[in-house]
């Protein structure tokens, strides 16, 4: 009877992680990293691609401190909320089934402090101009940070496919 059990819990448990895994959004690639001070602090560089959306690249720019500045300043599991984004086509745009409300949805997070604070990326599409829109900003469970950053990416003029047909 055990060996059942451990069975199915452990095909439930791979369908479940597959399922999750699905579900998570993109992860980031550390492309550069520049040091800007003898305190240990940088300016990471990550590459992302738009898990549903194929031949779209965003850079993402982000402060990481150094254990000396963490030491001297103390707020020791914490980095600042300055961020920058660039976005654009890398190869043949291959859209899939986005979300088209005007709120979007999270293509990337990745926590910026122990508990509190996490960088996002959001992608809107903004049909009129049919034009991708990436943001990225910082989510605090305490209180919202006013430090954005966007890129777009234009459609006009490019052969983008789209999966399920374009929006009308």
């Amino acid at each position: 009877m055990m060996p059942f059990r451990l069975t199915v819990l452990s095909a439930t448990c791979g369908i479940l992680g597959a399922f999750l895994a699905a579900a998570l959004p993109a992860r980031a690639e550390t492309v550069g990293e520049v040091g800007v001070d003898w305190m240990g602090n940088d300016i990471l560089v990550d590459a992302l691609t738009d898990p549903k959306i194929e031949g779209v690249t965003c850079h993402v720019t982000y402060f990481d401190r150094g254990v000396l500045d963490r030491l001297k300043n103390g707020n020791w599991f914490e980095d600042p909320s300055n961020n920058s984004i660039a976005c654009r086509q890398t190869g043949p745009v291959v859209i899939g089934d986005i979300d088209l409300s005007k709120e979007g949805e999270e293509v990337f997070r990745e926590g910026r402090s122990l508990i509190w604070k996490a960088l996002v990326v959001n992608r809107i599409y903004d049909r009129k101009n049919n034009t991708l829109i990436y943001l990225a900003h910082s989510r605090q469970i305490t209180e919202g940070s006013a430090k954005m950053s966007i890129s777009t990416v234009p459609l006009f003029n490019q052969n983008a496919v789209w999966k399920n047909g374009a929006p009308q």
